[in-house]
């Protein structure tokens, strides 16, 4: 039985890029080795963007110009013209970050992990590392993408940031010691922005946080939007109903942390106590 893989065009602009691709390779008499020695990359890498399960980057696109001039560089245009697609993002998260680039305030809660906006490149990388059959290529692009999306507090029209953390967030082990302090530490460095606030929720026993990890992306004039996590990569809501729910539920949250200022002095104190001199 074959082993070749469906196209399905029309299910997304990635999709369609990827049937491009294996139309222009077939008719070139290429094969998928023969395009891969091109990039270079593996056979598989390129079956699996001429089947749209993976994004291609900008090199692979000009790659396919250069080896199929009759399509007159259609591939980096494409690409360049389909930027919402082309980020490395899971694919239910992909819109949120131009939410949050478009956000007066943003609102976060995490129960797990540093916030993605506040993670360390180290920390970041052994997080995206553990997705299942990742490869070392997709991670180093979801890195950079995700590097990127930290620009968003920096600019010069940042939004307000506001961030609720779990205690467990600062004692669950990623990557190394040094990952850890270093994630910590940097935590506090963004604690002492003007524009953000990072409270930590300490000893609260059962509460609604415990159902899962959100970010709010608020605009104002405009819809406000939500990303729930969930183990299923999340999903994005922006209905009226969610939106309340979701902003409530994070002022009780904000309202049971501890203060900006306490919550700085414990980050420091745990990344001291627990993680500079962990072995």
């Amino acid at each position: 039985m074959s082993n070749r893989r469906k196209l399905t065009p029309d299910a997304s602009p990635r999709h369609h890029f990827g049937s491009e691709v294996r139309r222009a390779r077939e008719a070139a008499g290429l094969t998928l080795a023969d395009l891969a020695a091109m990039v270079p990359c593996d056979p598989s890498t390129v079956s699996r963007i001429e089947a749209g399960a993976i994004a291609p980057d900008s090199h692979f696109a000009a790659v396919c110009d250069e080896a199929f001039p009759e399509m007159n560089g259609w591939f980096s245009r494409f690409y360049q013209d389909s930027r919402d697609w082309n980020q490395p993002f899971a694919e239910p998260f992909k819109s949120f970050p131009q939410y949050e680039a478009e956000a007066t305030a943003l609102y976060c809660y995490e129960n797990a992990l540093v916030p993605g906006l506040l993670q360390t490149e180290p920390y970041a990388r052994e997080v995206l590392s553990r997705h299942p059959a990742v490869t070392e290529g997709e991670v180093s692009e979801r890195l950079v993408a995700r590097m990127a999306r930290q620009a968003v507090l920096t600019s010069d029209n940042a939004p307000m940031g506001w961030f609720v953390v779990e205690e467990s967030v600062l004692t669950h082990w990623v990557g190394s010691a040094k990952t850890m302090y270093d994630a910590l530490m940097h935590l506090t460095a963004m604690c002492r922005r003007p524009r953000i606030c990072i409270q930590v929720l300490v000893d609260a026993g059962g509460h609604v946080g415990m159902q899962g990890s959100f970010d709010i992306a608020e605009q104002a004039g405009a819809r406000t939007t939500v990303f729930l996590s969930d183990i299923a990569d999340g999903r994005i809501a922006d209905d009226g109903v969610t939106v309340a729910t979701v902003s409530l539920r994070f002022r009780w949250l904000q309202a049971q942390a501890l203060s900006p200022e306490t919550s700085t002095d414990f980050i420091e104190r745990i990344a001291e106590e627990k993680w500079s001199s962990t072995p």
